[in-house]
């Protein structure tokens, strides 16, 4: 496929009608395409997709935006709503060995609240005679009605939709190839579609479905029906799950970039006593709690020193009162004691006889005479009687304030101690305007990694649920092509097809294993070529595998070790992408035209030179590159100028926020046009 011409009427910055001749000529295959940063470059690129693909282009303005509101945004807002705008893509490709020229009508305008699009294919199926008669032919080409209606089916036997995001892409966008699981997804479609290993699964599909092709009954017509709505709603799906697997992988790019950054965050507040400064205010309030339970512990044991607690300092003293306590007591039972027996004695001897009379007396007097003796106390204190009842309850006092000051004692030892390690701790909290910044940088990126996260969840869920409808749909039509299938099987003829068709499919199924493993060897050998051409490090690569089953992109070292893709600089990253695109190209022989936007945004000096002589006039025959005056500077303009075939200039007004194509390019025809 050549693109030869494309047309903007009213679209986006571009007012009125804009036509860029993208016809490359002999050995000069770019067409360089310049403009500042909001001039239209990348709107230039949506419009080509945006021709070809109508609701399934991914164009870059997009978004999350509906079709409809896309559309609507996307007239330039000086034009006339109702007029609308048009997007007109010319292009060639060999059908047959005949070169067939296309031209691509998309327009739409809003009438009332309605917004209405059209579709206009034209072919000239004669171009390819005429080429060679008349230079520069551009031929009017014949509507073709069928063709416009079934465009979305006929452009991907043109240009599937997957392979245009190998020839269309952008520059900045291109290093998230260089991420294992984004690589391994495109290669694997590249493989199939690129590089016509799809080309055997689908002949075995016609092989399947030769063996259901028979005169169907009103039932068989049903079950076909039914079949063909199941297949359709697998393909969708199966649509969906490749997107929402790209969007996976892409979340979990995001998401470990987003940690890393976390961790060296983290590793930076640890570093600098962030720890410490985050628990400052918990350690201050556990300061001010220690302190306070300290002095109402102090303040418990001063109320016990005000008490009886220190008679505990005198307790030989209070041992000698309680001995005198005990004397003066039985001293007091003592004389009670005697004034008793004094009646008693004289109520005794008047009932003694008179012959023992005066050993009673003699018995008695000693008896008082003994008790009298214990009246009798060196020292007498004349203490209360209930003296010894006094000091047992105050030596229980004396015994519970003691455990209690014991008690509290341990306590205020315990909290002087915690009260010192907190001063300790609070000593080592750094000052604020050290770890400030860095607190805030890391809080916000904690919350970018929740966001990451919930964002990955989603993608894993909405991936998890895709993979159920898959396998659901995927079971009912399996189930309704051996209901079908059992329906046929009824005469010899089918069974004949079925058998038959079954050993071809087998045979099939060997063949593009083994085209597989061809084609998967031959890009391994062009991408790492491609690669070491491009790198300015030539040693960095040593070699390039990729494996057949996941087609996941390994790199190794000179020592056989592998490389994370993760260790390569952005710009080395960039040029792995490229290499890759290239490589693929390269494979397949199939000469598509390479749309290349921002092409040289994060490559240093080296890299861009390399870029600008070894790929850019050998990646496709035909080069698009839409550049800014940083990128493709005079100097490299000069490097390349010999393998230029056209060159524009998109001309903002600032004034009127549209945009112009002049020819030309800075530091030349359009220098005017650079600031």
């Amino acid at each position: 496929m050549l693109l030869r011409k494309i047309t903007l009427e009213e679209f986006g910055a571009y007012r009125g009608k804009q036509s860029l001749n993208l016809t490359p000529k002999k050995n000069k295959p770019i067409i360089l395409i310049g403009g500042l940063n909001g001039c239209g470059k990348t709107t230039l690129l949506d419009a080509i997709q945006l021709a070809l693909y109508g609701n399934r282009a991914r164009c870059s303005g997009r978004g999350t935006k509906s079709y409809e509101t896309y559309l609507r945004e996307s007239i330039n807002r000086k034009a006339d709503p109702t007029r609308g705008s048009a997007i007109t893509l010319e292009f060639t490709v060999m059908i047959g060995g005949h070169e067939h020229y296309y031209r691509v009508v998309r327009s739409w305008h809003i009438s009332g609240k309605t917004l209405k699009e059209f579709l206009n294919v034209y072919v000239d199926e004669t171009y390819g005679a005429r080429a060679k008669t008349q230079r520069n032919v551009t031929p009017d080409g014949k509507f073709n009605r069928l063709l416009s209606e079934g465009w979305a089916d006929h452009v991907e036997s043109l240009l599937p939709l997957e392979i245009a995001s190998l020839a269309f892409f952008d520059g900045e966008k291109i290093e998230s190839l260089a991420d294992p699981e984004r690589a391994a997804s495109v290669i694997e479609s590249a493989v199939h579609s690129l590089l016509g290993v799809s080309t055997v699964q689908q002949l075995r599909n016609d092989l399947l479905a030769l063996q259901r092709r028979q005169k169907l009954s009103d039932e068989e017509q049903h079950l076909l029906d039914n079949i063909r709505t199941q297949e359709a709603e697998r393909e969708a799906v199966l649509s969906q799950y490749d997107i929402a697997h790209q969007e996976l992988a892409q979340s979990r790019t995001e998401l470990g970039k987003a940690q890393r950054k976390l961790e060296t965050l983290e590793k930076a507040f640890a570093d600098e006593g962030g720890d410490l400064f985050t628990r400052r205010i918990e350690l201050e309030n556990d300061k001010k709690q220690t302190v306070a339970r300290l002095s109402q512990v102090r303040g418990e044991l001063t109320q016990l020193a005000a008490g009886p607690l220190p008679l505990l300092m005198v307790t030989p003293l209070m041992d000698d009162l309680r001995r005198q306590a005990r004397k003066e007591q039985e001293a007091q039972q003592s004389a009670q004691v005697l004034q008793v027996l004094e009646a008693r004695d004289q109520w005794l001897l008047d009932l003694v006889p008179d012959t023992v009379r005066a050993d009673v007396i003699k018995q008695l007097d000693a008896d008082r005479a003994e008790r009298a003796h214990k009246t009798q106390l060196p020292v007498n204190l004349r203490l209360p009687h209930d003296a010894l009842a006094q000091l047992t309850v105050l030596e229980e006092l004396l015994q519970r304030d003691q455990e209690r000051s014991e008690q509290l004692l341990r306590s205020a030892a315990e909290l002087a101690e915690q009260l010192d390690q907190l001063d300790r701790q609070l000593a080592g909290v750094p000052a604020q305007d050290k770890v400030e910044a860095l607190q805030v940088a890391r809080d916000e990126q904690i919350v970018e990694v929740a966001r990451r996260q919930a964002a990955c969840d989603r993608a894993v869920a909405k991936l998890e649920d895709l993979k159920r409808r898959r396998e659901h749909v995927t079971t009912l039509l399996e189930r309704a092509h051996k209901e079908f299938v059992r329906t046929k099987v009824k005469a010899e003829e089918v069974e004949r097809i079925i058998k038959y068709s079954e050993k071809a499919r087998d045979t099939l199924e060997r063949f593009g294993s083994a085209l597989l493993k061809r084609h998967i060897s031959r890009l391994e050998v062009a991408v790492l070529q491609s690669f070491k051409l491009l790198m300015r490090k030539q040693g960095l690569v040593h070699d390039l595998r990729i494996d057949t089953d996941k087609f996941t992109l390994t790199l190794a070292d000179d020592d056989g070790e592998a490389i994370d893709p993760a260790r390569l600089s952005a710009g080395e990253r960039q040029l792995l992408a490229v290499s890759l695109l290239w490589g693929l190209m390269r494979v397949a022989g199939n000469r598509l035209p390479s749309v290349i936007d921002t092409p040289l945004g994060r490559l240093d000096s080296r890299h861009r030179e390399h870029l600008v002589d070894r790929y850019f006039p050998n990646a496709s025959d035909q080069v698009l590159l839409l550049s800014t005056d940083e990128e493709i500077d005079e100097y490299l303009l000069g490097r390349l100028k010999k393998s230029v075939a056209h060159t524009y200039t998109l001309v903002h007004d600032d004034t009127e926020f549209t945009t112009a194509v002049v020819e030309g390019y800075w530091w030349n025809a359009g220098a005017q046009h650079a600031g």
